[in-house]
């Protein structure tokens, strides 16, 4: 019977979670999709991105990903740069605008997380800081990997 109500509670949390990351104000302020986020997330993370392999971490075909590298590129955000390598090799790069678009929505989603935790004594903090990490191990692909 426990596992069902913590299940249910964390569904509940991860809603909460989502309305204070991403709440309906700061949208109309954002210049990209979320999808679009997600891409600049994901090459900013991982410097040797190609369209192909872009295309394998949103799961989409990889005209599908060409097209949205096509539209961060048209609105300065992304770069298709020659791989020093191999020259045959595309990588994209985030510009420095995107970084910075990156940086503010992270320094605003950690404010917006801040303020909500600042509610809470702070032993809870402290216990869910616990719990979030043992969670976040137990959910890696490979369980015994130590979270970041």
């Amino acid at each position: 019977m426990e596992q069902p109500d913590l299940a249910a509670a964390i569904d509940v949390a991860a809603e909460a979670l989502v309305r204070v990351l991403d709440p309906e104000g700061s949208r109309h302020q954002m210049t990209v999709s979320p999808t679009q986020l997600r891409v600049l997330s994901l090459i900013s993370a991982r410097p040797l991105t190609n369209v192909n392999r872009l295309a394998e971490l949103l799961d989409v075909v990889p005209s599908s990903a060409s097209r949205l590298c096509d539209r961060l590129e048209a609105i300065g955000l992304l770069r298709r740069v020659a791989d020093s390598r191999d020259k045959r090799e595309v990588r994209l790069v985030p510009t420095a605008a995107a970084e910075a678009l990156l940086r503010e929505l992270t320094e605003r989603r950690q404010r917006a997380v801040q303020a909500v935790l600042e509610r809470m004594p702070s032993r809870t903090q402290h216990e869910l800081l616990l719990a979030l990490l043992a969670f976040s191990q137990a959910a890696a692909p490979d369980p015994g990997a130590r979270p970041a």
